[in-house]
């Protein structure tokens, strides 16, 4: 169980640097701190996702101010930044937060002790809060009053809202419902059930919030909230509340609802046995998974990315094949096979429905050894090999003639890539409108992907009886092979290059090339492999991932900080990736088998991000990066898919 306990929950700034993360499996989410305060644009209790499609998000309820009346004194239990000042302070009362099964806090104010909790509704856009009296505390309960005051932006996920005279919400007060409505009418009804005594109109607009991560990150950080009515609780039995965006979940239904809640995660960390930390994760592990249209897909990282094809391809080993989710990972690539466009699948689906984006080179090889890896797992093997093989033959055709963004088959074997403006890598970031790394011509780990492709085909075509194909691609890997191994070595460092294109070579140290040995069927050639693992462990590794790039290179930065462009051309220049650390210990495990060394490395990284997962961040979750020297701050993204799935292939190396 991940618990925080008194001391770090007072201290406001500690306890305002760890969140907390729910996800209703349909692309929505709730998200906040175990202070209480927002510190985030995207902290919410209630963003919910479009069901035409998870990539509309409209955040509809921030928070809940929460005030508890005994003995004739009030006690405000919530906590907010107004600028540099912090109002009102209930952090001070938390006695620990725990994370597992569900968000909880426990408030303590004299010998009175109040628990908290929520959780999301597995796949309904709803969150469900129980507040209850602990202990000695419930033989006074007939004195104790709770008053809960919603919040509202109604906006979409990436904005901030503003007191206007436009903003037009009603309510309309039920049988234990409150239902409001905003003038919008393209914006979704918001439900709130609960067991309440009374419901007191307000009205009010509470203004200024502000969020000290979004100023730190160079954005606008301020934000008005509206506060229509109250709820007054008695608390001689529980108050329930369940806020909804659609169909209304009855407040009866809460304990049934948490009932079958908890049982859905004790199964999803049945598979970690006693270790419980991947139990943790496992679970964790869920929260990416998303419904898109009638199949699934995997949400890339939390509060702010959608579903990427590359993440997904990436994280589906870790997310769902090592967590014996093998049904779900093959509806997941069944539906990106639908979105097949010239032997691309997509890089990602947009914000607010617009068509999906092909910019990317390597999502459609991730794609091919997923498939791979799929097959080792599942027990269809020959239904799966029918379905795919298909598209992965067409797949290859299409790079062998050419496809978008002049991705095309050279004449030494090896996939050229890329067009000025574009960038098809996952070092994809731009700063200024310059590509920071546009890494144009034959990217070292798209050399690698390529080969296992061909070879994976080649292996798949001869299980199928495909005998012609079989032997086609296994010739191409050969050539692919050979011209590999002369272009790419790098004698002077010892190492590969990055990338090579019209005859230059680019020598910068990346983590790119550890792909050349990790994956399935390497392109390197073993005896080298000594030498690169010695070149990455020295200039890249780190506990919680590589750098991706050199310390030693003149283009390295340390820190992920400032604004937009200053961070976006740090993006990929030195600093730590955690998703690269899993492929970086096949790599040395291929290279290295059962070293001392390697048995160290392991268990330095293990510990690292352990602490990670428990200490620090979004908890229960790995962040998208760190900042490239010790102490290595997490950056990004607080909770990452592919992070995440690679520290379970980790654990689950450790394991086996």
């Amino acid at each position: 169980m991940i618990t925080i306990e008194s001391g770090r929950c007072r201290n406001l700034e500690d306890s305002s640097s760890l969140e907390w993360l729910e996800a209703d499996g349909l692309g929505g989410f709730a998200m906040g701190t175990v202070s209480g305060a927002n510190t985030r644009r995207y902290h919410s209790l209630l963003t919910a996702a479009n069901p035409a499609n998870p990539s509309e998000r409209i955040r509809l309820v921030s928070k809940l101010e929460e005030e508890l009346i005994f003995a004739g004194n009030s006690y405000q239990l919530s906590t907010n930044f107004f600028g540099d000042i912090s109002h009102p302070n209930g952090h001070q009362f938390i006695e620990r937060f725990s994370l597992s099964p569900f968000p909880t806090w426990i408030f303590s104010i004299g010998e009175l002790r109040l628990e908290k909790r929520l959780f999301m509704v597995s796949q309904r856009r709803a969150t469900a809060l129980c507040y209850r009296l602990l202990g000695p505390s419930r033989s006074r309960s007939k004195s104790v009053k709770l008053k809960i005051r919603p919040l509202f932006a109604f906006v979409g996920y990436h904005h901030l809202q503003r007191e206007h005279s436009d903003f037009d919400v009603s309510f309309t007060v039920g049988e234990r419902l409150v239902t409001l409505k905003h003038s919008d009418e393209s914006l979704p009804d918001v439900a709130i059930s609960h067991n309440a005594a009374a419901v007191h109109q307000t009205g009010y607009w509470y203004r200024n919030f502000f969020y000290p991560i979004e100023a730190e990150r160079g954005f606008d950080a301020y934000e008005d909230l509206f506060q229509p009515f109250e709820l007054e609780f008695d608390l001689r039995k529980p108050a329930n509340i369940i806020i909804s965006s659609g169909r209304p979940i009855e407040w009866s239904a809460f304990a049934g609802i948490e009932r079958s809640e908890l049982r859905r995660r004790l199964r999803l960390a049945k598979p970690a046995g006693e270790d419980t930390v991947l139990s943790q994760l496992f679970q964790s592990a869920d929260q990416y998974l998303i419904k898109r249209g009638s199949g699934r897909s995997i949400i890339a990282g939390y509060p702010w990315f959608t579903d990427w094809g590359r993440d997904t391809m990436i994280s589906l080993p870790g997310l769902l094949l090592f967590t014996s989710r093998v049904i779900q990972a093959s509806d997941i690539l069944y539906q990106y096979s639908k979105y097949l466009e010239q032997g691309l699948i997509p890089n990602r689906f947009p914000d607010w429905g617009t068509e999906p984006e092909y910019n990317t080179v390597d999502a459609t090889l991730w794609f091919i050894e997923a498939v791979r890896a799929l097959l080792e797992y599942s027990d269809k093997k020959q239904q799966l090999a029918d379905y795919f093989f298909p598209i992965i033959n067409e797949i290859i055709e299409h790079h062998i003639r050419g496809t978008l963004y002049n991705i095309r088959l050279d004449t030494d074997g090896l996939l050229i890539a890329g067009e000025s403006d574009t960038q098809l890598t996952w070092m994809d970031a731009k700063s200024a409108g310059r590509s920071v790394t546009p890494r144009i011509g034959k990217p070292v780990e798209i050399q690698a992907l390529w080969y296992n492709a061909l070879r994976a085909a080649s292996e798949l075509a001869d299980k199928i009886g495909k005998a012609n194909l079989a032997s086609k691609f296994k010739a191409m890997a050969d050539l692919a092979y050979l011209s590999f191994n002369a272009v790419f070595w790098n004698a002077e460092k010892n190492c590969l290059f990055d990338v090579v294109n019209n005859g230059s070579r680019d020598d910068a140290i990346r983590p790119n090339q550890i792909f050349s040995i990790s994956l399935n069927y390497p392109v390197l050639s073993p005896e080298r492999w000594p030498q690169v693992m010695d070149c990455v462990e020295k200039e890249l590794y780190t506990p919680l991932g590589l750098r991706t790039l050199s310390p030693a290179d003149p283009n390295y930065c340390p820190r992920y900080i400032g604004g937009p462009d200053k961070r976006d051309s740090a993006y990929h220049q030195g600093t730590v990736w955690a998703w690269l650390i899993g492929h970086f210990f096949e790599a040395y495990e291929k290279t290295f088998p059962d070293s001392e060394k390697m048995q160290n490395l392991l268990n330095r990284s293990i510990a690292a991000l352990t602490d990670h997962v428990t200490k620090e961040g979004c908890l229960g979750h790995v962040s998208e990066i760190f900042d490239a020297e010790e102490r290595h701050t997490p950056r990004g993204a607080p909770a990452q898919a592919w992070s995440l799935a690679e520290t379970i292939r980790l654990l689950h190396r450790k394991r086996v």
